[in-house]
């Protein structure tokens, strides 16, 4: 299925720079909040979240870290987007100009990049506009720490610093792009959940890039489920307690740690694309940044608000003029 909520975003939409950038603590964005039982749409600002939640619910964060996974091409006018490691050792990477893809790549072809290290393109990759590429360097995440930035797109004008693209959870390097759903969070915003009695669950996914042109189904990503989380999210389905993805990543690698009607721990690659067809079998609720028009993460979002009271979360979003991407409001949508 390819998400049917299409709507038109406003230039004006689009954040632009960090919150705090705009006057704006991390934890002070805007919240709006949907209800599937009811329909009901609220608008809040983030730091309410521990108000709108309930004892026992549990939280999924993604402990992944973002590399800064954008390197220029010395020998050509493009940028190096470093996407996913593969399990033979090679690397999923995107070549792009200023307008978007770069479509004229051509196996073989060696990109040379900053401190002395270069690129090989190998083969195209299944969905098109990635190749899988072999680096000349021992280890790519410490090449990239060293000589990488944050991958940005055109609707951020500027670079900013690694920081700006972490999360208050992130401890594993891995990400070509941040899991942004988190990045409202703060320590004093944990320390105020846990004091209401919301738990935390950690899992891992790395992202791979995103394609704000092409709009394509989730490829696959290394993920890991810990049996402690396992335990945590069982135990409180068994309570009554609600499940609660803090993005898409969290979500699809929690889903892809199922067996019958358990979590269990699990490790390694999924591809596990969630539509309203296969629908979500643990996770209840979910945070999320808002997504662009027909973008194939408002599958997963259908799957668990409905789609109805996604159009109207999304309808009411562009009226009320919240701020779209990874440095833009969130959407809760609860049962």
């Amino acid at each position: 299925m390819t998400a049917t909520v299409d709507f038109t975003l406003p230039a004006e939409l689009e954040a632009h720079e960090p919150p705090e950038a705009r006057g704006l603590a991390r934890d002070d964005v805007r919240l709006l909040v949907g209800r599937r039982a009811s329909g009901e749409i609220s608008h809040h600002r983030f730091g309410e979240l521990p108000t709108l939640l309930t004892p026992g619910d549990v939280l999924v964060v993604n402990t992944s870290a973002t590399l800064p996974a954008a390197v220029p091409v010395l020998n050509a006018d493009l940028r190096l987007h470093v996407s996913t490691k593969q399990p033979d050792g090679s690397w999923l990477i995107e070549l792009r100009t200023a307008g978007g893809p770069f479509r004229d790549a051509v196996a073989g072809q060696r990109y040379e990049l900053p401190g002395g290290a270069s690129v090989t393109l190998l083969e195209p990759y299944s969905r098109g506009r990635l190749w899988t590429a072999a680096f000349d360097v021992p280890s790519v995440p410490r090449y990239l720490l060293e000589h990488g930035v944050p991958i940005r797109y055109g609707y951020v004008p500027r670079q900013w610093p690694l920081p700006y693209y972490q999360t208050v959870f992130a401890e594993h390097p891995g990400s070509a792009e941040m899991p942004s759903a988190a990045r409202p969070f703060t320590d004093r915003i944990v320390t105020r959940l846990v004091s209401a009695g919301i738990q935390f669950a950690p899992i891992l996914l790395h992202t791979g890039v995103a394609s704000p042109e092409a709009h394509e189904r989730p490829y696959p990503e290394r993920f890991s489920v810990s049996a402690t989380t396992a335990r945590i999210v069982n135990q409180a389905r068994e309570a009554g307690n609600r499940i609660i993805g803090i993005g898409t990543t969290a979500v699809r690698a929690l889903e892809s740690a199922i067996e019958g009607d358990r979590v269990v721990p699990a490790k390694g690659w999924t591809d596990l694309v969630i539509t309203p067809e296969r629908g979500v079998r643990v996770v209840d609720g979910l945070l999320t940044g808002f997504h662009e028009p027909m973008a194939s993460h408002l599958d997963m979002l259908a799957a668990i608000a409905d789609e109805p009271l996604l159009m109207a979360c999304y309808a009411e979003a562009v009226r009320g003029g919240y701020l779209w991407h990874e440095f833009g409001d969130v959407n809760l949508l609860l049962p």
